[in-house]
């Protein structure tokens, strides 16, 4: 059976800046299927942004670079018309009232659906006349998830979303955006530095470090491929054999990162778990590679 075209697909894709002085993408290779969460995380500087930008038409590049069956570059237009693309979800005008928010996102997007966001909106306390800026952070959230939910896009872009966000309105934002809005035909790319908050919820993990992916592959695999070890104090020598990837120091007891080594053996030397995506992450860019 033929196997369906990625939604995202990127082939060597390059970015620099400064006449070639400053690489931003250096090579990258992606292939992200429909009904997909992705999480891309990166530090500052990584490419990260660069990367969604260049997915989202807003800057050159070299290589392959599909979206949607689409060239980003040469087909913005058509291309935005079937995603969607959120910085921050705390940041609306707040002159603007509810109503004008909902009139505002209806004469920009094509796919947007104003009975569905009226909808999830009456089941709030966000009322129509009221103005964002008299509203609570809460609301805020609120009201931009249902302009959100209420466009049926394929693609979800998410750049630090919840940024400035305190913890219980990051959880429902997240919470609610799995519950109400994904499902098998729509894909969500996020980008975020609140990785712990996100792990849960993706089915794919990638790493960028200085331009290069360091890490592309399914939770189910990263979590199957990756062990961590609650070392005995009597086993530290035995598992330096196994010749871990990282170390790193938790209340006192040494806890090595193992990448592909047999996790009964392990199991004789401590206790054996799946690292956090944090913890993988950290680990990970502090590599040499």
């Amino acid at each position: 059976m033929t196997q369906p075209s990625p939604l995202i697909h990127a082939r060597g894709l390059r970015r620099h800046y400064q006449r070639g002085q400053v690489t931003a993408l250096d090579g990258i290779d992606l292939a992200i299927p429909k009904g997909r969460i992705v999480g891309l995380i990166g530090p500052n500087g990584s490419g990260k942004t660069t990367a969604l930008k260049a997915i989202l038409g807003l800057t050159p590049y070299q290589g392959e670079l599909s979206v949607l069956g689409l060239n980003p570059s040469r087909h913005r237009d058509r291309l935005m018309e079937n995603v969607c693309f959120i910085a921050d979800v705390a940041v609306l005008p707040r002159w603007a009232k509810v109503s004008q928010m909902i009139d505002l996102t209806d004469g920009m997007h094509p796919r947007f659906n104003r009975a569905r966001c009226v909808e999830y909106l009456e089941a709030t306390n966000v009322r129509m006349n009221a103005k964002v800026g008299t509203l609570s952070r809460g609301m805020v959230v609120q009201l931009h998830l249902a302009l959100v939910m209420a466009i049926e896009a394929d693609l979800l872009v998410l750049d630090e979303p919840t940024l400035g966000l305190d913890l219980l309105f990051r959880k429902q934002f997240y919470t609610n955006l799995i519950n109400d809005y994904f499902n098998e035909n729509r894909t969500i790319l996020i980008t975020t530095h609140q990785v712990e908050e996100v792990e849960h919820i993706l089915t794919d993990l990638i790493f960028i470090k200085e331009g290069r992916l360091i890490l592309n592959d399914t939770m189910e695999s990263v979590m199957g491929d990756y062990a961590e070890l609650l070392v005995k104090p009597e086993a530290v020598e035995k598992a330096k054999a196994h010749h871990p990837i990282a170390t790193r120091t938790m209340m006192g007891q040494p806890v090595f990162l193992y990448h592909n080594v047999d996790q009964l053996a392990l199991a004789e030397l401590g206790e054996v778990r799946s690292p956090s995506v944090s913890d993988l992450f950290v680990a990970l860019m502090s590599k040499q590679h």
